[in-house]
């Protein structure tokens, strides 16, 4: 295995298996949160975000699939990060699953595709390194996460919603990438739709956020990435995303997009955190030349290199 490079074994799942037991949903609302990334504001602006929609008469349920650590390289932030997310509803993500079980070989567990630089590769294994050396302080916090699952499938609107971290053969897949879309791989994700039986499929781990809905076997069925909550997603705009489920369109401002599958509808919504102060504490625990600070401290300030236009993919025909 190379280290970043390949996923564990213990990575893979059958997409057959995925929907075996939803899981209802009460609530009116659902807000899949993937890649905090550790990023505390972004938590706190998400937090803000559900208490508006409760003001206006809709219950929220916070959903994390994954990557909620990676920046919080301190003892103080580590167990902030994870003590408040584990009051939720969350599962594994491959950073989180290196923390609680440690894959030898397995580095940071991103199973990064060819097109990643190798020093992208390199310097994300240095920041899993340090990040498990944290995480070894807090052993009651690795058994909570040891004892998370790998996907869920929930039941909401009567509709299977599917929440992944990668995609649904591997915790850390790339299928659902912004770039696997972009390069046209619909006929896999069609085969993923019809042996799950999932109607929406949610994710994040690739950093790049998608709307995608499709045909398959004459139903209608959608994909939602988020990209990121904890940091810019796209150019020259420094807020997160998360995914926002609901029987009623979001009042909010979704950043772009919607989808609509048999009732329900599918935003991904902006996370307007206070960049500043995170940049703050970024500085502190990642200073200049570090592994975190040279692969990710541009992006925090300047999102990524997307237009709200590129997210959404054409209905299939």
């Amino acid at each position: 295995m190379t280290e970043g490079r390949s996923c564990p074994l213990a990575y893979r799942y059958q997409p057959a298996a995925l929907c075996a037991d939803p899981v209802p949903v009460a609530e009116d609302v659902i807000y899949v949160i993937g890649g905090l990334y550790g990023n505390p504001f972004a938590l706190d602006e998400i937090e803000n975000m559900a208490l508006a929609e409760e003001r206006q008469g809709r219950s929220v349920k916070l959903v994390f699939n994954g990557d909620f650590n990676w920046f919080n390289a301190s003892d103080e932030l580590f167990r902030d990060i994870n003590c408040r997310v584990l009051s939720h509803t969350a599962i594994l993500g491959n950073v989180d699953y290196e923390l609680a079980t440690p894959n030898s070989g397995a580095g940071c567990g991103c199973a990064y595709p060819e097109f990643v630089s190798q020093d992208v590769v390199e310097r994300s294994n240095e920041i899993m390194s340090r990040l498990q050396k944290t995480a070894g302080s807090h052993p009651d916090i690795q058994q909570q996460l040891a004892a998370l699952p790998r996907y869920q499938c929930l039941m909401f609107g009567g509709l299977k919603v599917l929440v992944l971290h990668g995609d649904p053969e591997s915790l850390a897949g790339w299928g659902l990438a912004h770039e696997s879309f972009a390069a046209g791989n619909e006929h896999r994700l069609e085969e993923w739709f019809r042996e799950s039986g999932a109607d929406v499929m949610v994710s994040t781990h690739t950093c790049l956020p998608v709307l995608w809905s499709g045909l398959v076997q004459g139903r209608l069925c959608a994909v939602a990435n988020n990209g990121s909550s904890g940091m810019g997603n796209l150019s020259g705009d420094a807020r997160g995303l998360i995914t926002r489920i609901s029987r009623t369109a979001s009042t909010l401002g979704p950043v772009e997009g919607l989808v609509s599958v048999a009732g329900l509808h599918l935003d991904l919504m902006p996370v307007n955190y206070n960049v500043s102060a995170w940049v703050e504490q970024f500085d502190q625990l990642w200073p200049a030349g570090s592994s975190a600070a040279i692969s990710y401290r541009q992006r925090l300030l300047e999102g990524a290199s997307l237009s709200p236009s590129d997210l959404v993919f054409p209905l299939s025909p």
